[in-house]
């Protein structure tokens, strides 16, 4: 080989052994010498300080000057040839906002990372604030919320009580009956209003001699309980017996202690309803055109359908009970707090997830309107509840391996569409709009970590009391007038359901 030989071989050696370095250096992403400060300032609440030094952040200048100068567009220049302290001149406020958005991304990202901060909630931190100064170190500090510190308590060998219940015909018939007075027609009664009969009511609602809220119109059922999401009003039943239209009955109503509107939380309220119209339900035949409107082809098919409802629905409850056995044993000694300002935002996402676990059980829409109301009057406590459910099942289900493929969503998808009677791809557009797409990832994680439990639990048997889901009529309004249904009370119309 000759000199000139040798020499190509090392050049091209130099330049081999160049790119390795720069490949290497390429996939290993650069890490910033950070100086963190970590501080408890509360219930799962964090102060943190955090110091980038001058060397990181011209090191991060000079990358991302780089990048401009490869791509910088300027007359009379070529892109990729525009000399570096032009695109540092005319780029400089570009270029400023681009090395603070990434000193941020990279330096919160690595203290997650390496110091187990653990967030839940985005940090409070204005970036529009901070500035990069030309000289010195720079620091910034925020405050955020992130996962409880606990230990897991031992979940293995739980003694549980489990309800147990067969569908009987006569748990059909009834079903058959509220669920046929969907397709029912009202009509108008010239008498007065009697038990199970619909009445369109105009509401006011005062306290101290002031109107707090009224609802132009509301078709609801004469039932023992007339309840709000805030409010439940005993003896409804009693109060419009006989009542006829232009009639008008009045009574008090104790707002509920974890009601929304705070300074009427434990207060009385009068309740004034005006009797517009007393309707009564006329149920339809069992027919040919009732089946095909239904979706069936006989009776025979529809019991069965029902009863594999009422089965679900069994499940449901059976799961509830079990589930807050098995919560409230796992969580008697998380005696941590909660930061209150957590709570009160998760009260509408808890709600949301109990709502999506009733359709996938198939309970009707007045079903879970009485549950939502019932869950809105203890909003606080159930929420604070329920987080920490929450986050006991998820260490469970990260001690567990437990993960969610996207098939139990597509089946889980698939049988909500069944059960409404809608198309799965319909469903799956209403979560995403809705925001409840994350709450079934969510709830089916936990559910598989519930059912790790029940695994390993011991069970003991019994049969449950028989409940009358027929003593609640359950509106959308409250008492208080809270202002997200200010809007829709002008002209919404709320339906009964028998």
């Amino acid at each position: 080989m000759t000199t000139e030989d040798d020499a190509t071989a090392a050049g091209a050696d130099e330049n081999q052994s160049t790119d390795d370095q720069t490949a290497v250096a390429e996939s290993a992403p650069f890490s910033l010498s950070l100086g963190v400060v970590i501080e408890d300032t509360g219930p799962c609440k964090k102060h943190v300080r955090i110091t980038v030094p001058r060397s990181d952040i011209d090191h991060i200048f000079d990358e991302e000057v780089g990048q401009m100068v490869s791509k910088a567009e300027i007359p009379g220049f070529r892109v990729g040839h525009v000399p570096r302290k032009l695109v540092e001149k005319r780029l400089r406020s570009e270029l400023d906002d681009t090395v603070k958005r990434r000193l941020l991304m990279d330096s919160l990202e690595q203290i997650s990372d390496r110091d187990d901060l653990e967030p839940i909630s985005q940090p409070e931190l204005d970036i529009d604030d901070l500035d990069i100064p030309e000289e010195g170190d720079f620091e910034y500090e925020f405050d955020v919320e992130v996962r409880p510190e606990f230990d897991l308590p031992d979940y293995a060998g739980l003694k549980i009580r489990r309800p147990v219940k067969e569908t009987t015909d006569a748990d059909i018939d009834a079903f058959l009956e509220r669920y046929l007075s969907q397709y029912g027609e009202l009509e108008s009664c010239e008498g007065g209003a009697e038990a199970n009969d619909a009445v369109s009511l105009s509401m006011e609602f005062t306290h101290n001699g002031e109107s707090l809220h009224k609802v132009s119109s509301a078709t609801v059922s004469v039932r023992s309980a007339l309840q709000f999401s805030d409010a439940e009003l005993t003896g409804f039943d009693e109060l419009m017996l006989g009542a006829s239209v232009g009639d008008t009955r009045e009574a008090d109503i104790t707002v509920s202690k974890e009601a929304e509107s705070i300074e009427l939380r434990g207060e009385t309220v009068h309740a004034a309803f005006n009797v517009l119209e007393v309707s009564r339900l006329k149920l339809p035949e069992m027919n040919s055109d009732l089946l095909n409107r239904i979706g069936v082809e006989s009776e025979e098919e529809l019991r069965k359908e029902i009863h594999d409802m009422l089965d679900r629905q069994t499940v449901y409850s059976q799961r509830q009970a079990v589930r807050e056995q098995v919560t409230e044993k796992i969580t008697e000694a998380a005696d941590w707090d909660l930061p209150e300002s957590l709570v009160l935002d998760q009260v509408e996402n808890a709600l949301r997830r109990e709502i999506l676990e009733m359709q996938q059980a198939g309970f009707t829409t007045q079903q879970i309107q009485a549950r939502q109301n019932e869950l809105r009057q203890q909003a606080v406590s159930s929420t604070r509840m329920a987080l920490k459910e929450h986050f006991v099942l998820d260490k469970i289900a990260i001690e567990e391996n437990i993960e969610v493929t996207p098939a139990e969503i597509d089946a889980e998808i698939t049988m909500m569409a069944m059960q409404r009677g809608e198309s799965p791809r319909r469903v799956r557009a209403r979560l995403l709009k809705s925001g409840m797409a994350e709450n079934l990832d969510a709830q089916i994680r936990e559910r598989k970590a519930v059912d790790v439990i029940l695994e390993r639990a011991e069970f003991e048997d019994y049969e449950p009391e028989q409940v009358d889901e027929s003593r609640v009529s359950a509106v959308p309004h409250s008492v208080c007038g809270m202002a997200a249904e200010a809007e829709s009370d002008e002209s919404a119309e709320t339906e009964p359901e028998n």
